[in-house]
């Protein structure tokens, strides 16, 4: 390891270890347990400018992925914000289900343990390409080249999907205010094809990001690449905790999920035409 590589991942890792005593620390004074979550698209492009401002000289693959890091950043910030997670009150309602399910002691370990420390080293380790690629000097190629437009390409994926998440969203609370039938849960757009489709994209930058590390290295088998395996993991998780929520809540999920495909796009099982108890026609988020 070089000096600035080592000197690089010290600053991230002190970084990492002051976020998680801050959220530890601010989940214990306010009852709210999403600090980390306020903290998930910030951290990972700081530590990619970390690494990429360690390169001397420069190394255009690590400006482009600080880049990258960033324009992830910056869309992940303004979607969590525009759906009030920054507010008071803006807690995951992940979080509030685990306390319902688990007693106070074990959700204190669990607040401590995951929420707080786990979650703020895998925003460090899903970063480590860049460390990776500052320990191999090497050049920009067609290879990094095409990593970096498949990360576009996800990068819009995430953006449309969101997007119409947040239409659905906000037609729900306007049918709401009418009195009208609950469409309850988004199934048309992307979401005819993925049941979160919006994962999968996240997913997926993350995979480039490492490709960047393992292009570097010459194999795929570093530490670069944990953090794309531990953050599909994550993900896999979070999906189970919300799919037994949403059919708790939702009559119809059930077969929903028999015929959309949970996280990778795919042509449906067959036609995902559900209907809502109430409600005339299904729920379609560009209807007139």
């Amino acid at each position: 390891m070089t000096e600035a590589a080592a000197s690089a991942l010290l600053i991230c890792l002190v970084i990492a270890g002051l976020a998680s005593a801050a959220a530890w620390l601010l989940s214990l004074a306010t009852r709210d347990y999403s600090w980390v979550d306020r903290a998930w698209s910030i951290l990972p492009a700081v530590y990619l400018w970390i690494f990429a401002l360690a390169a001397d000289p420069p190394d255009a693959r690590l400006l482009v992925l600080a880049a990258l890091g960033t324009l992830w950043g910056v869309r992940l910030t303004l979607n969590f914000a525009r759906k009030g997670g920054y507010r008071p009150g803006g807690e995951d309602y992940r979080w509030a289900e685990l306390r319902r399910r688990m007693s106070p002691r074990r959700f204190a370990v669990v607040n401590l343990v995951f929420i707080s420390v786990t979650q703020n080293l895998l925003l460090l380790m899903i970063a480590l390409p860049g460390w990776i690629v500052l320990q191999h000097p090497g050049r920009f190629g067609l290879p990094e080249l095409a990593a970096t437009a498949l990360f576009l390409a996800f990068l819009a994926g995430e953006s449309v999907a969101d997007q119409q998440q947040w239409r659905f969203q906000q037609e729900r609370r306007r049918l709401a205010a009418q009195g009208a039938a609950d469409p309850g849960f988004l199934r048309s757009g992307l979401f005819r094809f993925s049941r979160h489709p919006n994962y999968f994209f996240e997913i997926a930058q993350w995979w480039t990001v490492a490709a960047f590390g393992a292009l570097a290295a010459g194999t795929l088998l570093q530490q670069g690449t944990l953090g794309a395996v531990l953050l599909t993991l994550l993900f896999v998780g979070s999906i189970a905790l919300t799919e037994s929520i949403s059919m708790a809540r939702h009559p119809g999920y059930t077969a929903y999920r028999r015929e959309v495909w949970p996280l990778v796009p795919w042509l449906p099982r067959r036609p995902a035409d559900i209907r809502v108890p109430g409600a005339e026609d299904p729920f379609r988020p560009d209807a007139p």
